[in-house]
């Protein structure tokens, strides 16, 4: 999301150097830059006059702090204008009262449904109790499409088989609500193909009935500048209380978002990150405008791993590591927790690296997951008995997994030669980190030994396993697997702290 955007904007900073003072002569190439880059990322052009007017207002004329360029300080003016542009302070949704009713309005296509659906598994964790109702009897089969997202998430679905009265299903969800001690109910509306009377009145009446305390507008990322119209018109109807920014994931310019909140006043509070139905998430407007600026989003990485990463599971875990009993079902466990934060490329726009493009994010994820893949199956191919003990893997075993995963079997060995070593770091890194903490803590040491590790070399408290040559038993190389990096392509260039020669290896070493 944003990707084309944030490069423009990255670009354009990284040209603005030099001088005491932001003044129109020395802002004048970049705010046209930056004009140009809100244009490409399908900004409505009245947003767009407005955003570049506030930030000129703001920085002709400011004096640059000491040891702060031009370029830095204008990104600091840039930064707090995109978060006003998005909304300013995150709102979530109102839900005080004992039944709360959220209503969801949008065109057909722009994911209501699902949405619907995400929405109730999003809030069913959270604690409440939730129940959706389909009320969309106008689209062929978008009852039976929510019916099932609610049998996929364990959270039932009230509608009134065979009708098209949508304010009778209203009424009825309302009163099973009450009766059965649902705390949510979530309305899934019909949608049309457009805007037109008829639809507008029947949502109109929906809302008369149910007096839902949200009223979302569900936009579709992707139509750009329309989406402004679409928010106009519904805002003038419905007055509608938060907005839902559905497909972000696949919009690489963003307009939609950047535009929808200046023309209608109303907040985004929920954006759609994914197809999957975890892929729902509360929006903060400060934490996206550094994401545009390429500076990560590292307190949303953080709260996806708080929901993917199980503390007991992870101390247990721990312990495993410190026994070398770790293993490689252990091993599948923790990737299946990092696929929940979302794909590589996910993971990686929302790290700070600076420079690193979007181009570099695929390339690096692609390479990733690729090997990841590799990984999972070889592994699928050992017994039980083997992912629990792969030191039982003997040379007739290797052969017989490699011959069930179709690959080599040199490429089996080097993986299990690999996880081994590996194995031997982390009990490793576990002595260390247990002899740091006992010298944060003398009172703690009395009677101890210090760890061989840390009395060895006092000025490297990595000890045997110092980044400089590798891991234990594993070939120089920069400390890379197998002493090789693949090429970057002609003209390529990584951001500064990468090494230059190519990227991480795979877990092969080729």
């Amino acid at each position: 999301m944003f990707d084309q955007l944030s490069e423009r904007l990255q670009d354009v900073f990284a040209n603005l150097r030099g001088g005491r003072q932001l003044t129109e002569d020395n802002m004048e190439d970049a705010l046209r830059e930056v004009r140009r880059a809100l244009l490409e990322a399908d900004v409505s052009l009245r947003v767009i006059k407005a955003f570049i007017s506030r930030v000129k207002d703001r920085a002709v004329g400011e004096d640059v702090l000491k040891s702060v360029e031009p370029g830095q300080q204008l990104i600091k003016i840039v930064h707090d204008e995109l978060v006003i542009l998005l909304g300013g302070e995150s709102q979530g949704l109102c839900l005080d009262g004992s039944l709360n009713i959220i209503v969801l309005f949008g065109l057909q296509g722009s994911g209501k449904t699902t949405t619907c659906g995400k929405l109730a598994l999003k809030l069913r964790k959270e604690g409440r109790n939730p129940l959706m109702v389909a009320a969309d009897v106008y689209r062929p089969a978008a009852i039976q499409q929510l019916m099932t997202l609610g049998k996929e998430i364990d959270i039932p679905v009230h509608t009134i088989e065979g009708s098209t009265d949508v304010l009778a299903i209203a009424r009825s969800g309302l009163d099973r609500a009450k009766a059965e001690g649902f705390n949510t109910l979530l309305v899934d509306t019909a949608g049309r193909l457009q805007i037109d009377t008829e639809m507008m009145a029947e949502l109109l009446l929906v809302e008369r009935v149910l007096q839902p305390q949200e009223k979302l507008l569900v936009i579709d990322a992707m139509t750009g500048q329309e989406a402004v119209a679409v928010a106009e018109a519904f805002n003038s109807q419905l007055d509608v209380t938060g907005i839902v920014i559905s497909k972000l994931d696949g919009d690489a310019r963003g307009g939609a978002a950047l535009s929808v909140v200046e023309v209608t006043g109303k907040p985004i509070k929920l954006i759609g990150t994914s197809e999957k139905l975890t892929g729902l998430e509360n929006f903060h407007p400060e934490r996206m405008a550094t994401r545009i600026l390429g500076m990560g989003d590292v307190i949303s990485l953080v709260e996806r791993a708080q929901e993917a990463f199980d503390l007991d599971e992870a101390k247990r875990m721990e312990e495993k590591m410190r026994k070398s009993e770790f293993s490689l079902e252990d091993f599948m466990k923790i990737q299946k927790s990092f696929k929940m934060l979302g794909s590589m490329d996910q993971i990686l726009g929302m790290l700070p690296i600076p420079g690193l493009t979007k181009d570099m994010r695929e390339m690096i994820s692609s390479s990733g997951e690729g090997q990841m893949k590799k990984i999972e199956v070889i592994i699928s191919s050992m017994t039980l008995a083997e992912r629990r003990k792969p030191e039982l893997v003997n040379d007739s075993r290797k052969k017989r997994i490699a011959k069930g995963c179709g690959l080599p079997v040199e490429d089996v060995g080097t993986f299990l030669m690999q996880f081994d070593q590996m194995r031997m770091m982390m009990k490793q890194l576990t002595k260390m980190t247990d002899g740091m903490k006992k010298e944060a803590n003398p009172s703690l040491m009395s009677g101890l030994k210090m760890p061989r590790s840390i009395k060895k070399k006092k000025k490297d408290p990595l000890g045997d396993f110092g980044m400089g040559g590798g891991f234990p038993g594993m070939p120089s190389g920069g400390g890379f697997p197998g002493g090789k990096m693949p090429k970057l392509p002609p003209g390529m260039k990584l951001p500064p702290g990468f090494p230059q020669g190519g990227l991480p290896p795979d877990i092969f070493g080729k």
